[in-house]
């Protein structure tokens, strides 16, 4: 029989040449400030809802007025690229660990330890104090609870004939935890790339991104999501979808999401303020709230697993950035 493998490329390319071509933005517009004291602009990676939440808080506590463009993390960095000869934003907000390590090497971002940096979680962050991670998801397996009555499956058993095209996972070209994921398995795990092989030979589907992916299994279209960003699948179910989620015991990435001060940040004084209030217990009271974990492990959680149930991979993020281009190379040219 013929192994197939469907796959949509959704190109950050096209993102850098229609942000460059472009002003506005279906999320808001974040126009250049004269470097006002009382305005700072943020680029964020979302969650949008978070975001939303986030800003108007500090905006109310502050005084200072958030100018915010709110996208993927693909889509973030293609806008600083295009507004590279005239920087914007103040703040930048990623949900890739590796892409910020990127924008630390390219000498684009300025050291800051916020005044709650004691109460953060080291490992997700900078110990340079160049970016402050401040929340993270879980890459787990999410299933659809119609189709599947319960599963603990580890990575390696999605490459068996039970699940013949019935598993996808989102396409790590749209989806910057999707690479953080590859990078994870198959920098960590011996065999990883072979999973990731029995995986394409058990006719994988690769669409979309992470909201898509997840889509696709809510529906029924496929039984099981890999890579699924837990915080979507844990929102889902709350809401009364068909869906679950779980971590294989042989462990998982954990993707941090972090925030930073750009090099060329117009008001310096008020990014700070808005680092330290991303920080704050208020700020990390909302990241809970929104299903992610939060940097600081004191905060209670409700609705999805702690950090600690969790079995996790060791992954070293310092140096990923171009460690990722390999990887997302190879995977590409595997699915092909």
């Amino acid at each position: 029989m013929k192994k197939t493998v469907s796959i949509v490329i959704a190109g950050l390319v096209t993102s850098a040449l229609f942000l460059s071509a472009c002003s506005s933005d279906s999320n808001g517009q974040a126009s250049s400030s004269e470097g006002s004291n009382d305005t700072i602009t943020v680029y964020t990676a979302g969650p949008k809802g978070l975001a939303d939440e986030v800003t108007a808080k500090f905006e109310e506590e502050t005084g200072i007025k958030v100018e915010m463009f709110q996208g993927t993390t693909g889509k973030v960095l293609s806008r600083l690229e295009a507004e590279a000869n005239n920087p914007v934003a103040d703040v930048v907000v990623l949900a890739s660990v590796p892409s910020m390590e990127g924008l630390k090497a390219d000498d684009q971002l300025q050291p800051y330890e916020s005044e709650n940096d004691a109460s953060m979680n080291k490992d997700w962050s900078d110990p340079e104090h160049y970016y402050s991670a401040y929340s993270a998801s879980v890459l787990g397996v999410a299933y659809n609870t119609d189709n599947v009555s319960e599963l603990d499956a580890d990575w390696k058993e999605f490459g068996d004939k039970e699940w013949k095209n019935r598993v996808t996972m989102p396409d790590p070209t749209a989806s910057g935890s999707a690479v953080d994921f590859l990078y994870g398995l198959t920098t960590t795990e011996e065999d990883g790339w072979d999973t990731i092989e029995s995986w394409k030979d058990n006719d994988l589907l690769v669409a979309g991104a992470n909201k898509a992916a997840l889509e696709s299994v809510i529906t029924g279209s496929k039984d099981v999501v890999v890579s699924a960003v837990d915080y979507m699948a844990y929102k889902a179910k709350d809401k009364g979808e068909p869906i679950d989620i779980y971590y294989p015991e042989s462990g998982t990435v954990v993707s941090p999401r972090a925030a930073a001060i750009l090099k060329d940040a117009q008001n310096k004084e008020g990014a700070e303020e808005f680092i330290d209030f991303l920080t704050s217990d208020e700020a990390q009271e909302l990241v809970a709230d929104a299903y992610l974990l939060p940097s600081n492990a004191d905060i209670p959680l409700e609705n999805r697993a702690k950090l600690s149930d969790i079995p996790t991979i060791p992954v070293t993020w310092n140096g990923a950035d171009k460690k990722q281009e390999d990887t997302l190379k190879e995977f590409t040219e595997l699915v092909q």
